[in-house]
């Protein structure tokens, strides 16, 4: 087996890792989400737990799924259109992971987790 077929393989594993992750984590999200599901006052937050789970289990699926990506087109493939390809599956990924970070969050993953208050307006005569 030579150096290009080891690695390929070491990338398809990664990348069953990743689908791995995705499905298995998908169902525990699903299941750790029934039981509050079926409850008629928890129902509400069933659900956005369970978003936010499923978004979780996606996001951390990508991640590996780059990596993959990585180690093919920089050890298995290094060519300028291996690389182009790679750098246009990362955009799709990174933007993708910018939407699933704002629905689980709330809020841009670059935002300050409080907003700044003003400042309160001194009083006259302070100085």
């Amino acid at each position: 087996m030579s150096y290009e077929d080891a690695i390929s393989h070491v990338v398809q594993v990664v990348e069953v890792v990743g689908a791995g992750v995705m499905v298995v984590g998908g169902a525990a999200a699903l299941a750790a989400a029934a039981p509050a599901a079926r409850d008629r006052r928890r129902r509400a937050d069933a659900y956005q737990t369970l978003r936010r789970n499923l978004g979780r289990v996606i996001l951390l699926g990508l991640e590996i799924l780059i990596i993959g990506d990585i180690v093919r087109t920089i050890v298995v493939e290094p060519t300028i259109e291996g690389v182009a390809v790679l750098g246009v599956i990362v955009v799709i990924r990174i933007v993708l992971s910018v939407a699933l970070e704002v629905e689980i969050d709330g809020r841009w993953p670059w935002a300050t987790t409080q907003p700044r208050r003003p400042a309160a307006p001194s009083a006259p005569g302070d100085g």
